[in-house]
Formats: C-alpha cells, structure tokens, sequence
C-alpha cells in the first residue's frame, strides 16, 4: 500500500445509540453516532405491529384460499 494514500483506521471504534455505547467495530471514524440498531428496532424484537387496514389481510387469504 502506498503511504499516506488510505484513511487512517480505527480498530475499536465505538458505536452509540441514544447515548450509549452499543458494540466496538473497525471503522474509519473514531466513534459512529446511529438512531437505530436491530437491538432495538421493532422488527428484530418482535414488538413489531401489523396493521390491517380494511380487512386486506382477510381477503388476501380468501382469495388464495388459505
């Protein structure tokens, strides 16, 4: 690799969520600043709420017959 071409790299950059560190990641940024992450995202909690609007779900399943 040529010299002075290449960001400088930070081994244990700390990632923060709200605040609080959340995990140590290889980065070319000291510390990383995120809103969201899977541990605390609906999706990946399985708090996650599926809406029904209209009874789609139903006539979904009515006309597949499931």
């Amino acid at each position: 690799m040529k010299k002075h071409l290449h960001p400088k790299w930070y081994e244990n950059c700390i990632v923060y969520c709200n605040g609080k560190p959340i995990m140590k990641i290889g980065s070319t940024k000291p510390e990383l600043h995120v809103e969201v992450w899977s541990g605390i995202h609906p999706f990946y909690t399985g708090s996650q709420k599926q809406l029904d609007t209209e009874g789609r779900i139903e006539k979904f399943m009515r006309k597949y017959g499931m």
